[in-house]
């Protein structure tokens, strides 16, 4: 994996986790302002997760790398993203598979997983680079952590 540099979250957190993973997925966007990207079409996602906590686990970790990359690149790796309905609905939204989106329900996957361990640590961003010129970084309001 290439070696990239993420936008730095502010944060008064002891300790910080980053974790890098690739999803190959496929996805459309079924919207008429989506021009191509309406057809079929795939990515080899670059994600990364930043997590902070004060508190390490009984194990010595913030949170363990592997339930990290369990979460999302084997829900996503080799799927087409509009196959998860009960992520990406468009019949009734515009909760679309795209980039922005994408982000945002990585982020409420990994704090909801976040939230069911003792030492409550806190995902404070998610970075999808979908491809070399183009990414998204998902940051929860302040508040919302």
């Amino acid at each position: 994996m290439l070696q990239q540099i993420y936008p730095q979250v502010p944060h008064h957190f002891q300790y910080e986790l980053n974790k890098d993973m690739q999803i190959a997925a496929a996805h459309f966007i079924p919207h008429e302002a989506a021009g191509k990207c309406a057809n079929i079409h795939g990515h080899t996602y670059f994600v990364n997760i930043t997590v902070a906590g004060d508190e390490l686990d009984d194990s010595g970790f913030l949170v363990n790398f592997q339930h990290l990359k369990k979460l999302v690149h084997d829900k996503f790796d080799h799927t087409l993203m509009n196959d998860h309905k009960d992520m990406f609905n468009d019949e009734n939204s515009n909760d679309f598979p795209t980039t922005e989106v994408v982000a945002r329900k990585i982020w409420e996957i990994v704090q909801n997983y976040l939230d069911t361990l003792p030492n409550q640590p806190k995902c404070l961003q998610v970075f999808v680079r979908e491809t070399p010129t183009s990414y998204v970084v998902y940051r929860p309001k302040a508040g919302k952590q």
